[in-house]
């Protein structure tokens, strides 16, 4: 099975891909996709919607995780961050690839055992469960991995529960 994780941003949008093999996670890529400010919101769009298609076409992912909307009171980035989730929303949808939707506090929850885990907490225990000895960077990277990862476990336990059903 293998997992794409994706942290929306139109500025930096963070991705981790991770398979996972029997009980173990190992980490295939993670990076960002990065729009700079001299481009229109539009122009920062295609960007997002283009590189979303290259990495679904090399890695072919079975699932996506891809954060659900956390709204704090940066109403500007907030916007910014619904845009990119949508166009992450629709290329994973076109591409026939099923979607999971996470808040931060359930991937911090199922990551490292804590919902308010820190970030650092977080980069530290993606890092433990991948095996991956020099920091992530930049952290939206590491977001994607974590959101990949969480999406493995929720993927695995709802199988399990088909299984039991059955």
């Amino acid at each position: 099975m293998r997992a794409m994780g994706i942290d929306p941003g139109t500025a930096i949008c963070g991705f981790g891909v991770v398979d996972s093999q029997s009980s173990r996670l190992k980490p295939v890529t993670y990076g960002t996709i990065q729009t700079t400010p001299d481009h229109t919101d539009a122009e920062r769009l295609v960007t997002i919607f283009n590189g979303l298609n290259a990495l679904y076409d090399k890695y072919k992912p079975d699932v996506i995780g891809v954060e659900q909307l956390f709204f704090n009171r940066n109403v500007t980035t907030a916007i910014a961050v619904g845009q990119a989730r949508g166009i992450i929303l629709l290329t994973a949808q076109q591409a026939a690839i099923p979607i999971l939707e996470f808040s931060p506090l359930q991937v911090k929850q199922g990551v490292t055992g804590y919902g308010r885990a820190t970030k650092e907490q977080v980069i530290d225990m993606t890092m433990r469960l991948l095996n991956i000895h020099d920091k992530i960077k930049p952290d939206d990277a590491a977001d994607g991995l974590a959101m990949a990862i969480y999406a493995l476990y929720c993927n695995h336990s709802q199988s399990l529960k088909r299984t039991v059903q059955l």
